[in-house]
């Protein structure tokens, strides 16, 4: 698989294969256990593929609020770090929906920048457009072998408060695989780039490969 140009070469790639959506969820808990304020994640990959599952596991690593949903309609949610919970005075963590925004411009209109240091970012289709908020960030990708609706499907009419969708406050995760292909193996690939990223974490996830 060839690596986009995004202004910089990868310092690491790492490709990984989950099976489960829980593999997903451990998957982004135990990445945010090497997270810290000030780091940027930029997170693509089709409808099904498990984005908003690896998200709701970085929230939960980190010890963030829960009610972790796409912020396709409100473009940035913040979920504030609990004091109760594993991560006490640890970084909130800000969620934004890059789809809508055609420019790196139009992310500096939502001034990330006053979060940028005291938070753990997660941009959803942020490649190309948020490069120059820092000099390190890591890209993750997640593909799944069966074809995925197409990213416009979603933002065109299909209510993130809908069946599948958690409230905020909710239990219980939302996976947003598929039910019917839960098994199917999905590839998510991990990019490091900048100083912050010069050595590969090691990633301490059960059943991943």
């Amino acid at each position: 698989m060839s690596i986009p140009e995004t202004g910089n070469a990868p310092v690491w790639v790492q490709t990984l294969t989950v099976t489960t959506a829980e593999q997903t969820h451990a998957l982004g808990a135990a990445l945010a256990e090497v997270l810290r304020a000030g780091d940027l994640l930029v997170l693509t990959g089709e409808l099904g593929a498990g984005k908003t599952t690896f998200t709701q596991g970085l929230g939960e690593g980190l010890g963030v609020r829960e009610g972790i949903i796409s912020p396709t309609f409100v473009l940035v949610r913040i979920h504030p770090n609990l004091p109760d919970g594993p991560r006490p005075g640890g970084p909130d963590l800000v969620h934004v929906d890059a789809y809508r925004l055609g420019s790196a411009s139009e992310i500096d209109d939502i001034d990330l920048e006053n979060t940028l240091d005291s938070a753990v970012t997660v941009v959803e289709w942020g490649r190309d457009r948020v490069e120059h908020l820092t000099e390190s960030r890591l890209e993750v990708e997640l593909h799944r072998q069966l074809g995925g609706a197409a990213p416009g499907h979603l933002h065109a009419g299909v209510d993130s408060t809908g069946p599948g969708a958690a409230a905020p406050g909710s239990e219980a995760p939302v996976l947003d695989f598929e039910s019917e292909d839960d098994d199917v193996p999905r590839t998510i690939i991990i990019r490091g780039f900048g100083p912050r990223w010069a050595e590969q974490p090691v990633l301490a996830a059960e059943g991943i490969s």
